[in-house]
């Protein structure tokens, strides 16, 4: 029992040792922030008496409008951080507007930059604004403007001071203009110039927009030039900002919409954005689609990537936005010098997040993607409209012919696994070839509905065609395509005509490498033929590795789909 409380009371000790251990380190921290406050405040003090402290003086708008500044009392003086301008304004109700105008400018170019701005709101005949000094110590120049009795958007000068700030901590302000105040905005920052490295998260508030309204960004540095627009949600709004031009000072402008005007936006806020770091990026090029149908792309921010041969997409449309319900996917088109390809990718509760090939090798693509077009009646030709535009750089190998494409899903399970079934105990690359020529032309009919109505659908594929076991000519080479890329031989989607009336009309068939040359197969043809505008079932070869010369007759190649 002894011992037990021996080792309670030491226990006890040690407590008490770490308990005043810590309160003396938060009592040492206090101490040492409230010596330093009484450090600034001493210089600030003695640079005071050293100064001959002149009474502030007021122009004679001041007379006009019946203004008084009450701080700060002299036109030069010496300040700790920060110092306040306080002013009453007797005939406020004439002003053409709210808002006292006071600018900030420093007597040297610092990291912050060489001036800022701040609009103090003038409430019932008074305004009130706290400085703080972007640059830390040194001298700066404040002239404080009252608005025009007689015109909009018109300032007079109504006193100015100089100021020497002796403490060395920048603070910029998040300071905000008329429009910013009018939208309810705040971001959710401390200060508005900031150290980041490669991107920066803007986030904040609107209180007086709807989720109908967006808010526009505008990246500058130099003479470059950044545009993009974020939505609003429940009155909040975030996105990560790349900072694309590389080392040093990004200006973020936030903009609001302009309620007097139409697809106007005016600058509500500005931050500074020290990048840190060397890298440059290459922006995305965004086109008024983007917002007419609701877009937003949540990756990639920025193009120039690299990628190992694949590449990943995410997003969300806006639900309230113009056919927004209808657009049940997106297309991906991928350009490399002369070649093309174009993939579909779904959305689901209004949200995509996927991935697509870069097929053709290592090299430059130019990325388009696009929302369809929305339309009641068929056609067999899909269009699109291009709501963002990015480069992507890819090391990855040219596996054009064999990779899953659009229609051609030789992944799936449903493939690979009809493909083994088809080729079991065959050997040669020819024979495996002719087995799956054999079992699409067997078993798809042809459907002259289809053709004839033009119904075509954007998820027209091989999986669709295996399960319908009906299709037209597009349909019959997806299937076989995709069976021969799932059985480890690369196939071709080839586009063309072909004359079997009186006018060529579209059609397709399937190329496919076998021994290292490539050999021509139409599976539609060797199917059978239509006759009183029904499809006959009249299976046949002869449209498997024909003779080029006559099959040339019948049929004009135009060129290789992906």
């Amino acid at each position: 029992m002894r011992q037990k409380s021996l080792r309670f009371i030491l226990f006890c000790f040690l407590c008490s040792v770490v308990f005043m251990a810590a309160c003396s380190n938060k009592s040492t921290s206090n101490s040492k922030t409230k010596e330093q406050a009484d450090k600034y405040e001493q210089l600030a003090e003695k640079k005071n008496n050293e100064l001959e402290l002149m009474p502030l003086e007021l122009t004679s708008y001041s007379k006009e409008i019946g203004a008084t500044i009450s701080k700060p009392k002299y036109k030069n003086f010496a300040v700790n951080g920060k110092v306040t301008v306080e002013g009453k304004i007797e005939q406020s109700d004439r002003l053409k507007s709210d808002f006292a105008w006071i600018k900030v400018r420093s007597n040297e170019e610092g990291p912050a930059g060489s001036q800022h701005e701040y609009y103090a709101p003038i409430q019932e005949g008074k305004f009130k604004q706290t400085i703080h000094f972007f640059n830390g110590e040194g001298e700066y120049q404040v002239t404080v403007q009252l608005p025009s009795t007689d015109s909009e958007n018109y300032y007079y000068d109504t006193a100015s001071f100089d100021v020497v700030n002796v403490n060395p901590e920048m603070k910029r302000d998040v300071s905000y203009t008329p429009f910013g105040y009018a939208a309810g905005l705040s971001v959710d920052m401390k200060t508005s110039y900031v150290k980041k490295n490669e991107t920066f998260i803007i986030k904040g508030k609107v209180k007086n927009l709807s989720d109908q309204d967006m808010i526009m960004l505008n990246l500058l540095k130099d003479s470059e030039k950044w545009q993009h627009v974020i939505p609003v949600k429940n009155g909040k709004f975030e996105y990560e900002v790349p900072l694309f031009y590389g080392k040093g000072l990004h200006e973020l402008e936030v903009l609001v919409p302009d309620t007097k005007r139409d697809n106007y936006y005016q600058v509500a806020t500005t931050i500074l954005i020290d990048n840190e770091s060397d890298r440059v990026m290459k922006p995305i090029e965004y086109s008024n689609v983007y917002v007419e149908r609701g877009v937003t792309l949540d990756y990639p921010t920025f193009g120039g990537e690299v990628s190992n041969g694949e590449y990943r997409i995410k997003g969300t449309i806006d639900p309230k936005a113009e056919f927004a319900k209808d657009t049940s996917h997106i297309y991906i088109t991928s350009k490399k010098g002369e070649d093309e390809a174009l993939d579909v990718i779904p959305v689901e509760n209004f949200s995509f997040d996927d991935s697509f090939y870069l097929r053709f090798g290592p090299g430059t693509y130019e990325i388009t993607v696009s929302v369809p077009e929305i339309k009641e009646e068929n056609s067999n030709r899909f269009r699109y409209f291009g709501f963002a535009k990015f480069e992507v750089e890819s090391t990855g190998e040219d596996k054009r012919d064999l990779l899953p494409s659009r229609g051609i899903e030789s992944d799936a399970p449903e493939i690979t696994q009809l493909a083994k079934e088809i080729t079991k105990g065959i050997n040669t690359e020819r024979e495996k070839v002719k087995a799956i020529y054999d079992y699409v032309a067997k078993n798809v009919s042809y459907d002259v509905g289809k053709m004839k109505n033009n119904e075509f659908e954007w998820d027209d594929s091989a999986l669709k065609t295996l399960e319908e076991k009906t299709g037209v000519c597009q349909d019959y080479a997806y299937l076989a395509v995709a069976l021969l890329r799932a059985s480890n031989i690369e196939a071709r989607f080839i586009e063309g005509t072909a004359f079997s009336g009186f006018w060529p009309s579209n059609h397709a068939w399937v190329e496919a490498k076998v021994d290292g040359s490539w050999l021509t197969m139409d599976p539609t043809w060797g199917s059978g033929y239509i006759q009183n505008d029904q499809f006959v079932a009249a299976f046949t070869d002869k449209f498997f590795d024909p003779n080029m010369t006559e099959f040339e007759k019948t049929h004009n190649r135009t060129g290789v789909s992906y």
